[in-house]
């Protein structure tokens, strides 16, 4: 047990998120001793919002339609980042495929997604948005940031659709 697991320690990581709010989610996790889900619940209440992780191919095709976007797994060992239009997918044995032969393609176990988070931060001086797919043991699987105008203003048009996912009712 480490000592955020407790509710001192909860406590502890919510302060600091909030003096924090652009903290990297999986470097404060590490910092703190918990799983970056502990994080991402950890943010102030107005930044973060979550859907149940059975909503994983819905999120995922209605991101297949935003245009380029940037796609992040971020590991212990290495950060990757794709940016492009993230493909349509369709579940095929038991993962979610993305069907398209060049550019960003891959299978994803869709059961293994818990939850699905929304944050709204600012990030490096920045307006920022993006979707953390959260496994079953807390990690996160990868992200979809909402990409930028040429200005760096982040796209009204994918935020507007980001903000619609996060208000669907869950059905």
């Amino acid at each position: 047990m480490t000592a955020t697991s407790t509710a001192e320690g909860m406590a502890s990581l919510r302060q600091y998120m909030a003096d924090n709010p652009g903290a990297v989610i999986e470097d404060a996790a590490r910092e703190h001793g918990v799983m970056p889900r502990a994080v991402l619940e950890a943010l102030p209440d107005a930044m973060r919002r979550f859907v149940p992780g059975d909503r994983f191919e819905a999120v995922m095709q209605d991101i297949a339609g935003w245009g380029e976007i940037t796609f992040i797994v971020h590991t212990e060992d290495a950060i990757f980042e794709f940016t492009g239009e993230i493909p349509n997918g369709a579940m095929g044995h038991g993962y979610f495929n993305l069907m398209q032969p060049k550019g960003l393609h891959g299978h994803f176990r869709p059961q293994r997604c818990a939850t699905i988070a929304f944050v709204e931060r600012s990030f490096r001086g920045k307006a920022s948005a993006f979707i953390a797919f959260v496994n079953v043991d807390g990690g996160i699987m990868y992200k979809v940031f909402v990409g930028r105008e040429e200005g760096g203003a982040l796209r009204s048009d994918q935020l507007a659709r980001f903000r619609a996912l996060v208000s669907e009712p869950v059905g």
